[in-house]
């Protein structure tokens, strides 16, 4: 079964290890865009599902405000706020459908709204008689929803320091948008000592200490800091390290 790296996110652990003593059940779906992006006057955006597998495939969405606790953690919580239009969707094998996705609240006219959108499979409402010893392995899809107002704008300040023998990029967001680092170099003298790529959110408000991957011991001293963010703007930052 192929299944598109690009879309997918990791089974449930448990389903993995209980998958290896019986046969496993799942369906294959993508859903685009991967990042919703809204301004505050736009009512509904058009979401694609499509079945990219040989089975029928059922699907369902959850709406969630995201936060992020002050160290960066993220937190979810169900919202009333938006609405997915149908909220379950079946459908047939290779086939797609274009849903709604609606904002139900005035948006803020001074900073960015959060949410996540989670589109799970819902592997009994295909297979409802099932053999028992079959066990269904549920993907799910996360994706970042954004209600940003014309003055919204992040504002990244970053040091750099040591928790132990891991060196660590600490960056706060004290602006109304988010930030998301694409990735990070710290350098001395044009020497690369340590590195962070990958996708890492930093909400208003927070502040988020991220691991850099460094090839050997890094001894304190000044350095320069680069982080390069998703719109591939970046901002350089003196740091010393202890």
């Amino acid at each position: 079964m192929h299944i598109p790296r690009r879309f997918l996110l990791p089974f449930f652990a448990a389903s993995l290890l209980f998958a290896q003593a019986a046969p496993v059940l799942a369906g294959v779906f993508s859903v685009t865009p991967v990042r919703i992006f809204m301004k505050p006057r736009d009512r509904a955006v058009a979401i694609t599902l499509v079945n990219e597998g040989d089975t029928e495939v059922a699907l369902q969405a959850d709406l969630h405000a995201w936060t992020q606790k002050p160290d960066g953690t993220d937190e979810l919580a169900l919202t009333e706020d938006m609405i997915l239009s149908p909220p379950i969707i079946k459908l047939a094998p290779r086939a797609r459908q274009v849903v709604r996705l609606a904002l139900l609240k005035p948006a803020d006219a001074s900073r960015q709204l959060t949410y996540r959108m989670i589109v799970r499979e819902v592997p009994e409402a295909t297979n409802p008689g099932a053999n028992n010893m079959q066990v269904p392995v549920a993907l799910a899809l996360s994706m970042p929803v954004f209600i940003t107002p014309p003055v919204a704008r992040r504002e990244v300040a970053c040091e750099a320091g040591h928790a132990g023998a891991q060196v660590q990029a600490v960056c706060s967001n004290t602006g109304s948008a988010y930030a998301q680092i694409r990735e990070i170099q710290l350098r001395r003298a044009g020497q690369l000592l340590g590195r962070f790529e990958g996708g890492s959110y930093v909400l208003p408000g927070v502040r988020k200490a991220i691991d850099l991957a460094t090839p050997q011991p890094v001894a304190g001293g000044e350095a320069q800091l680069t982080v390069i963010f998703d719109d591939f703007e970046s901002q350089a930052f003196s740091v010393s390290l202890p």
